[in-house]
């Protein structure tokens, strides 16, 4: 983590800025040069609420205290004094955010600890293609990006951040699974920061960001347009906000594997994995190779795991999702991509008046 980054930085909770207390610095290469940034550390916020640095990743879900205990019980010196002030009010809700993304953080990170930075293709994109696929859905341009700041909520394995990066082009990008871990670890450019986060609880300012972005993630969480409104706010006036969506299919296939998911994504992940691994992939296979499709083995089961293994899968049209947009005062709303599986739609921020 870069020390400058903590000004970005808010209590995914109260939205108080945070203070940091640095543990460890390492050395690391970006963009051909030696940089220190925080490897270990804590950041303070109000309301006793703390949050570690660990791995130099700032790890800022509402659960921290609880999934990082080890780590903070041995560099807080009053971790359990603190934790006991906070479970006095927020206990309940802790406890709820923890069991309601649970399965889906559990999910994400068993499905971005098979992809192979080095050979893989995310959803079946090289780099160019992702590149121009992320461009049409922000309708901008490599130039036009170059001085705008970009927020990424739900970046995954965080391929696409290293690409705009080669370009020169600034953002943050958050997940809150642990597959951050391994996109900070193969980031080598200055021009990306990487956060872990909740889209429900947005830990950053604001009114900051010039472009919001995200793409097939708030359908995965309990409620679609509820994680809409808790992104949007950190979009600043005349900025852009672009989401991609899955929509409805009138299709047997489709739904027949719809109706099998409702029943699989309860079963432990473990047992998801193998059932698909014997089930699902040969099929799959059999029918991608006939149909000319390359993909290698491990992207076959990262799709496969995308589709059947997070709780929550929502559909949605073109015009429930353009109604969102109008809700919260955003004009030049358009489908700027347009798929089998979803779409992606982008509105523009108005100025207050």
């Amino acid at each position: 983590m870069h020390d400058f980054l903590v000004y970005v930085l808010r209590c995914p909770v109260t939205r108080s800025k945070l203070r940091l207390e640095k543990i460890a610095t390492v050395k690391k290469q970006y963009d051909n040069n030696e940089v220190e940034v925080i490897d270990e550390g804590i950041l303070f916020a109000d309301e006793h609420w703390f949050y570690p640095i660990i791995k130099g990743i700032p790890r800022l879900n509402v659960e921290a205290i609880f999934d990082y205990a080890d780590f903070l019980k041995k560099h807080v010196s009053d971790y359990q004094i603190k934790v006991t002030k906070l479970n006095a009010i927020y206990l309940p809700f802790i406890k709820t955010v923890q069991k309601r993304t649970k399965k889906t953080k559990e999910s994400f990170s068993k499905e971005w600890s098979l992809y192979d930075y080095e050979t893989d293709k995310t959803w079946g994109a090289d780099s160019a293609q992702m590149l121009n696929t992320f461009l049409a859905e922000t309708d901008e341009t490599i130039d036009s990006l170059k001085h705008k700041l970009i927020f990424d909520a739900g970046c995954g394995n965080g391929a696409l951040q290293s690409i705009l990066a080669g370009h020169g082009i600034r953002s943050i990008a958050m997940d809150f699974s642990n597959s951050i871990e391994r996109a900070y670890e193969k980031n080598k450019s200055n021009h990306v920061n990487y956060i872990q986060g909740n889209v429900q609880f947005p830990p950053v300012k604001f009114n900051h960001f010039d472009i919001v972005h995200s793409s097939g993630v708030l359908i995965a969480t309990n409620n679609t347009e509820l994680s809409f409104s808790c992104i949007e706010p950190l979009v600043k006036e005349n900025g852009k906000l672009s989401v991609w969506l899955y929509h409805h299919r009138n299709d047997f296939i489709h739904n027949m594997f719809n109706g099998i998911r409702q029943i699989t994504s309860k079963l432990p992940l473990s047992i998801q994995y193998y059932l698909y691994l014997v089930t699902l992939f040969p099929i799959s296979f059999i029918i991608k190779r006939l149909k000319g499709n390359k993909q290698n083995t491990r992207e076959m089961m990262v799709d496969i795991l995308d589709w059947f293994s997070p709780e929550f899968r929502w559909e949605h049209d073109h015009e429930e999702a353009r109604t969102w947009f109008l809700k919260r005062n955003y004009t030049n709303t358009k489908v700027t991509t347009d798929t089998m599986f979803g779409f992606s739609i982008i509105g523009e921020k108005k100025a207050s008046q």
